[in-house]
């Protein structure tokens, strides 16, 4: 049975891919690179700033430029994310709420780094229903997805072990990450119409889809 859920973020709590999409687009014309959306799939989505950068770069970038080029792009999102209406995924809120009644710990493992979390507690809120102290993030340290060193962080956090585990995701490094992880139950969350027809999970759009069975309580 589940003691413990783990949310990924971004593309899962909030359905943001396209956005992240159109600022890695503005930011890869502004340097002259493009990126296809399958190869955003393969090198972007999961994956911290500093793998990211280093790769798209193909440069041995110093700490202070990738800090600088993270934080360009990153200005770029937020304030295509301040054009949308800004919300947590359907039925989300509902699903916390329950985890928080029950008193099944959660929290968030995500590659976003304290510059957008700190933006997602101002105009998400997110202060109402997670501790940013307990979350596990991208930090300039933690290993990139897939490997899953970002999950069994937040798995210490949370005092559970990945075969009590359930663990929601979105991107295909954060599903590996998820199985390197040894989650016991991994959930798809399918913001992008994608096709997961090889990944032997079940898919939700919509957090009231699941099954509340799952849980140890």
């Amino acid at each position: 049975m589940i003691e413990g859920v783990i949310f990924d973020f971004n593309g899962t709590l909030f359905f943001d891919t396209h956005l992240h999409n159109q600022a890695w687009d503005i930011f890869l014309e502004k340097h002259a690179l493009k990126l296809t959306d399958r190869e955003k799939d393969q090198k972007i989505h999961g994956k911290n700033n500093t793998e990211i950068l280093s790769n798209l770069f193909s440069a041995e970038l110093s700490p202070n430029e990738i800090k600088r080029l993270g934080i360009e792009k990153e200005d770029i999102y937020q304030s295509l994310c301040l054009d949308h209406e800004m919300a947590l995924a359907p039925g989300a809120i509902d699903f916390i709420e329950y985890l928080a009644s029950k008193k099944i710990p959660y929290t968030i493992a995500t590659a976003s780094d304290l510059y957008n979390l700190e933006f997602y507690f101002k105009h998400l809120d997110l202060g109402r229903y997670f501790d940013l102290s307990k979350i596990s993030y991208s930090n300039g340290k933690v290993k990139s997805k897939p490997n899953p060193e970002i999950f069994l962080k937040a798995m210490g956090i949370l005092g559970i072990s990945p075969h009590s585990t359930l663990i929601f995701e979105d991107s295909p490094s954060g599903i590996l990450a998820a199985e390197n992880a040894k989650a016991k139950k991994i959930i798809i969350v399918n913001s992008t119409n994608t096709d997961y027809g090889h990944w032997p999970y079940q898919e939700i759009k919509d957090f009231s889809q699941v099954d509340k069975a799952v849980f140890s309580i």
